[in-house]
């Protein structure tokens, strides 16, 4: 480390009466560091990195590693695209040829009016929408209460939220079944309806937890402010914790969705009316009475809608992974 060095100066002489002072100063440390104090360095040093043959073998296997990435991520996606729109005998025969015997786009009006695909798309998006809001109340709720409220038996209430994630889910299938099939303090069962999956889907502990993190990390400061100006528990929950937790509400959000969408063992379960079922499940059982092109442009309706909520989420998503404080200064 570069430390600074004792330089002596003598200043002007002040006249014959006083003695010329000496000033003793500390000179400026040498900012210059070596490359291998760099904070940055890699693997490969910044000598190495001025080398031709180091400097393009690394670009050129970043380029084939981002292009590897991009088919293994892609490439499904883009091929069933691609076979929704193909006749079945050119899937068959070329699955990687690109269009040998042109478009077919009469394969996705089939799928959605006469298959009645259109009708199970619209039963999974109440599914999804109805499982996010529950989702979102009770995991916002249940950390607000936790996190800001801080009763007394909340360290218990933690725990005992925190021992069901260590319980299989495949447990909790027939218990589960028999409290919708006759549900407390109701006379009539939820089988066949959106409630029973809407409610279950509310008992998620994960993102209890989550959000209860998340609400630990904002400042209290904020809260004892609110309190001193008379906002009480419901104000502070809508007004103030509710505008800081936007990312983490994001996850969430994100989270509920696309777990609803691809759920297939429970709405199998309690949802045995085809009018009701969402695709997940409607989907498997179609599969043996259309011809491929068909069932191909089938799946792909059912994932547009993960991918466009991955294309409009996906900065909140990544800026939330760290759920790092959601206020600064």
């Amino acid at each position: 480390m570069t430390t600074g060095a004792l330089t002596t100066e003598l200043v002007a002489d002040p006249g014959p009466e006083r003695a010329a002072p000496v000033v003793t100063r500390l000179a400026k440390p040498d900012k210059r560091r070596s490359p291998e104090d760099s904070p940055d360095r890699g693997i490969v040093s910044p000598n190495d990195w001025r080398r031709p043959r180091i400097k393009w073998t690394w670009r050129i296997s970043h380029g084939i590693l981002l292009v590897l990435l991009i088919i293994v991520g892609l490439g499904p996606l883009l091929w069933l695209a691609k076979s929704a729109i193909t006749p079945t005998v050119d899937t068959l025969q070329n699955p990687m040829a690109i269009f040998p015997h042109g478009v077919d786009w009469s394969t996705l009006s089939l799928a959605w009016n006469k298959v009645g695909i259109g009708v199970q798309f619209m039963n999974t998006l109440w599914i999804a929408i109805g499982s996010w809001f529950i989702q979102l109340l009770v995991a916002t709720t249940g950390g607000f209460a936790l996190a800001i409220l801080r009763p007394k038996y909340g360290k218990i209430i933690n725990a005992l939220v925190l021992g069901t994630l260590f319980v299989p889910a495949v447990v909790l299938l027939v218990p589960l079944y028999l409290t919708i099939l006759h549900p407390p303090l109701v006379n009539q069962s939820l089988i066949n309806t959106y409630w029973a999956v809407w409610l279950p889907a509310g008992a998620n502990a994960f993102n209890i937890l989550l959000v209860t993190r998340f609400f630990n990390n904002l400042p209290r400061e904020i809260f004892e402010a609110a309190k001193t100006d008379g906002a009480g528990p419901f104000r502070l929950f809508w007004s103030v914790v509710l505008p800081m937790s936007k990312p983490i509400l994001g996850v969430i959000s994100v989270f509920a969705i696309i777990n609803a969408w691809k759920d297939y063992l429970w709405p199998f379960l309690v949802l045995r009316d085809p009018g009701v079922q969402p695709l997940s499940v409607r989907l498997p059982s179609l599969q043996q009475a259309i011809q491929l092109d068909v069932y191909l442009a089938a799946l792909a309706i059912s994932t547009l809608i993960p991918v466009v909520l991955f294309i409009i989420f996906q900065g909140m998503f990544l800026r939330s992974a760290g759920l790092g404080g959601a206020v600064k200064g």
